[in-house]
């Protein structure tokens, strides 16, 4: 786990929350929090910029509901996104990886190594500028690909090529 990672994997405290397990968690940038912040910021600001540009043009202000809807939602976001940070984590087991997101609607996805088809590295330019990329599993079923967004370049390549060594010594998948 690196320095610019989050140390710890938040567990929600009910009773009736999805168990971590146990093993060793790995967890998202902690640019990631930075790149979400800047994006739903200048959404934000944008919405605004045009909710204003609207109402001076045309002296309506109708456009202020909608707006408004959209600019509530993206505070929201705003607001949650370093709790929903913290939640994302990735845990490698002997069979399969397991992913784990979500606050509220947790998700936790296993994925044997033998069903991944393709392990996808990606990164925005403003991933890049920030030093993190995206990666995805594409699986047989398309309902458990999985993407864990907010790597470090370095967290991303490693468990690329973790897994593509993993699935070359079983061979299967990839």
């Amino acid at each position: 786990m690196s320095a610019r990672t989050y140390d710890r994997i938040l567990e929600p405290r009910s009773q009736r929350r999805l168990p971590l397990g146990d093993g060793t968690w790995y967890q998202l940038a902690r640019a990631y929090v930075r790149v979400q912040l800047i994006s739903q910021g200048v959404f934000f600001l944008l919405v605004a910029a045009v909710a204003v540009a609207v109402q001076v043009i045309t002296g309506v202000q109708w456009q202020w509901i909608p707006a408004g809807i959209i600019l509530a939602v993206t505070l929201f976001g705003l607001v949650i996104t370093p709790r929903q940070a913290r939640s994302f984590g990735y845990q490698l087991r002997r069979d399969d990886l397991v992913f784990r997101r979500g606050i509220l609607w947790q998700r936790v996805v296993a994925v044997p190594y033998g069903r991944m088809q393709l392990v996808d590295i990606t990164h925005g330019p403003l991933d890049r500028g920030f030093g993190i990329a995206q990666l995805k599993l594409v699986t047989a079923a398309a309902s458990t690909g999985v993407t864990i967004p907010g790597l470090t370049q370095e967290a991303a390549e490693h468990l690329r090529d973790t897994l593509v060594a993993v699935a070359e010594t079983r061979r299967t998948g990839l």
